[in-house]
């Protein structure tokens, strides 16, 4: 799991996203979602709302299954 100043929240939204996707992508993969989500957000808005790096995270997650059930 990573460590953000929001801590708790972010476990918790990687432990939702994981039992989300599971069978779809490993914790691996959500945990990488989740910090790309995070790092984008600070990017481009200047924080990181939990509630904004849970809807990145899990569109990345989505297009990544996409993409991979089109492969498949």
């Amino acid at each position: 799991m990573i460590q953000h100043p929001a801590g708790e929240h972010y476990e918790q939204l990687e432990a939702l996203l994981r039992d989300e996707f599971a069978g779809v992508h490993p914790p691996t993969t959500v945990t990488r979602c989740v910090q790309a989500a995070h790092h984008g957000a600070i990017e481009v808005t200047g924080h990181a709302h939990p509630a904004l790096v849970e809807r990145i995270a899990r569109k990345h997650l989505r297009v990544l299954a996409t993409a991979a059930a089109e492969r498949g």
